[in-house]
């Protein structure tokens, strides 16, 4: 691209100095010349001036009188009528420039001049011009080299820029050359490195979140049929069984939920649900995992709450919270629900150190984690608490209290008192 640019340049460069230095040499040629023959004619015009004014006068009209009237390069012959023609300076040789002129008394005069001067004029004309347009033939290739260089590296750039785009670089330049065109080019795929930075984040983001909600379920299934392996007893195994298939229903869900998430995170299905049945089913779940590990879990609080949101995505939120408590907590966890305002709570604490205080401005963050785990199971549960309207809050570091809010319905006739069980 640079040599084209250059030979590109260079051509139009010729071209002008081609139609506009041959009418200028042409132009100039005829102005020397007509100039010539203008001072030829000018000094035989002055001479038979001077002539004319001795004659007049009396005076003598000899070469000794007029040779200073004549200039150097030049020759001059005089007619006077009845005297002998007088003549000064050298006749010139060859072609020559040749001015007439005749007095009052009838005196002529003739002027030449050689041609060469005005050959050697043409020749300084002509030198003159090829040096500028010779200088100008530089300048344009100097113009022309420094031209295709601002315009081939921004492109040899935006070459390497789209090349990084396409082996997964995402990360946009920000880098302008000053060329408007260029510019809009870089602009283009600055935006495009956004929008692929954009979407692989997401990608990753749902590969993380994925493997992270699917864990809950498939641990909880695995202990069912686990469990069912470990039984002969008929009723025990259709019992087992009859909580594994829920367990293959929410893991459904949980299926169903990531991939609508991830065409279009507005779109919820929230519903009036039974506040119960999921808090029920967790406990469920979670009991053998705490019997494993020798800790229980236990539930109080009021009973019969109707709550607005996605049962899936509570059970989800639920399932973080108990399971944090498991991995970083201690003693036995506790899940409360009440009521506050128009507000359905559901709070789950243990009798373990708490949050770290360096942690707990930063526990919802992704990665933050106290131990060596995900870090992003909370930052997933409040993200899901969200999307349904609700809100997922650390009430108190130590012990750990965290609180899910969900909006609640009206107060019917099933909700009861305070239990403990």
């Amino acid at each position: 691209m640079r040599r084209r640019l250059i030979n590109s340049t260079l051509a139009v460069v010729l071209v002008v100095i081609a139609v506009f230095g041959v009418s200028l040499v042409i132009v100039e040629t005829r102005t020397i010349s007509s100039s010539a023959q203008e001072n030829v004619n000018s000094e035989a015009l002055r001479l038979v001036s001077v002539i004319d004014s001795r004659m007049l006068a009396n005076e003598t009209v000899g070469p000794s009188a007029l040779s200073e009237q004549v200039g150097p390069q030049r020759y001059a012959r005089v007619d006077i009528p009845g005297r002998d023609a007088i003549e000064l300076g050298t006749r010139p040789d060859g072609s020559v420039i040749r001015g007439t002129a005749i007095g009052e008394r009838g005196e002529s005069v003739l002027v030449e001049e050689s041609r060469s001067t005005v050959t050697r004029e043409v020749g300084r004309t002509l030198l003159i011009i090829g040096a500028v347009a010779l200088l100008a033939i530089v300048s344009a290739v100097l113009l022309a080299v420094r031209q295709a260089n601002k315009l081939a590296s921004p492109l040899t750039d935006l070459a390497e820029t789209a090349e990084r785009l396409g082996s997964g670089d995402p990360r946009p330049r920000h880098k302008r050359y000053g060329v408007h065109e260029l510019d809009r080019v870089a602009d283009v795929l600055d935006s495009s490195a956004e929008r692929i930075g954009r979407m692989l984040t997401a990608e990753r983001r749902l590969a993380a979140d994925a493997s992270h909600q699917l864990r809950t379920p498939l641990t909880a299934l695995s202990m069912r049929l686990e469990e069912i392996a470990l039984t002969d007893d008929l009723d025990t195994v259709k019992e087992e069984a009859t909580i594994a298939l829920t367990q293959v229903e929410r893991l459904t869900d949980v299926v169903e939920r990531l991939l609508t998430n991830s065409r279009d995170p507005r779109i919820g299905s929230a519903v009036v649900f039974d506040l119960d049945e999921v808090v029920k089913q967790q406990l469920e779940e979670w009991r053998p995992a705490y019997r494993s590990a020798g800790r229980a879990i236990v539930r109080s609080g009021k009973q019969g709450l109707r709550a607005v949101g996605t049962p899936g995505a509570v059970a989800q939120v639920l399932a973080a919270l108990i399971e944090n408590s498991l991995m970083h907590g201690g003693g036995t966890v506790a899940v409360r629900t009440r009521v506050t305002g128009n507000q359905t709570v559901v709070e789950v604490t243990d009798e373990g150190p708490g949050v770290p205080p360096d942690l707990g401005a930063r526990i919802f963050e992704r990665t933050i984690s106290g131990r060596n785990s995900t870090g992003i199971g909370l930052a997933v549960a409040r993200d899901l608490a969200e999307a349904d309207g609700g809100r997922l809050e650390m009430l108190q570091q130590q012990p750990a209290v965290f609180a899910l809010f969900l909006s609640r319905v009206a107060r019917g006739p099933r909700e009861q008192e305070p239990t403990i069980r």
